[in-house]
């Protein structure tokens, strides 16, 4: 919970040009550090972030939380946060105008401590989480008024082109929303693993987000 507060007073103080939009924590990531992709040294080094983190009451046995003495890697977060750090150098930089967040504040796991994402679990078990999502969503995106929503793979951006939809019907302005997707940086994803980062920078580069 502090680190996440921490997060969100540091970073999205202000309004923002894009939007970054993830899926759910990853056990080794947010989970650990309450950060979006939270790689533990980028979180501690690169965004200066770095405050205990407490135990939940119900404890996953196989996946404990150790906070920022965890010592496994979240990929998906270092591929993301890699990438902005070498792109915008320092973290100021980039949280100027581009902030990264969840969809789902919630992690899920098996009893073998497999990370269960929200597209895999039923629809009756996910609508009221979904709703409550949806409207977290809609409001953060009224708040930071961002030009490009971007979902960091296809779940993502479908929710945020339910948001749009929302916010439309509900919103007496019009705002014009520029949704896409860039390519999810999981290492289950083989075309993932074949270059990540000189990928994205294309799709981000014909979406209009980042410039030749």
């Amino acid at each position: 919970q502090e680190p996440h507060e921490l997060y969100l007073e540091k970073y999205a103080n202000s309004t923002k040009r894009v939007l970054f939009l993830g899926m759910n924590p990853g056990p080794f990531g947010m989970a650990q550090t309450g950060v979006p992709f939270g790689e533990v040294s980028l979180v501690k080094d690169w965004m200066g972030i770095h405050t205990p983190v407490s135990k939940p009451a119900k404890e996953h046995p196989k996946r404990p939380i150790t906070g920022f003495s965890c010592e496994k890697s979240e990929v998906s977060g270092f591929r993301l946060w890699g990438y902005f750090k070498e792109k915008f150098e320092t973290a100021d930089n980039f949280f100027q105008n581009h902030f990264v967040l969840n969809y789902c504040p919630l992690i899920w796991m098996s009893e073998t401590g497999a990370n269960l994402t929200p597209d895999k679990l039923g629809k009756e078990v996910m609508k009221p989480v979904e709703a409550a999502c949806l409207q977290h969503l809609v409001e953060v995106i009224k708040i930071l008024q961002p030009e490009h929503l971007i979902g960091v793979g296809a779940f993502a951006e479908k929710r945020l082109a339910q948001a749009i939809k929302h916010l439309k019907k509900t919103e007496q302005h019009q705002v014009e929303y520029q949704v896409g997707k860039i390519l999810h940086p999981s290492p289950a994803s083989p075309i993932a693993n074949r270059g990540w980062a000189p990928q994205v920078e294309k799709q981000l580069i014909d979406l209009g987000v980042f410039e030749q």
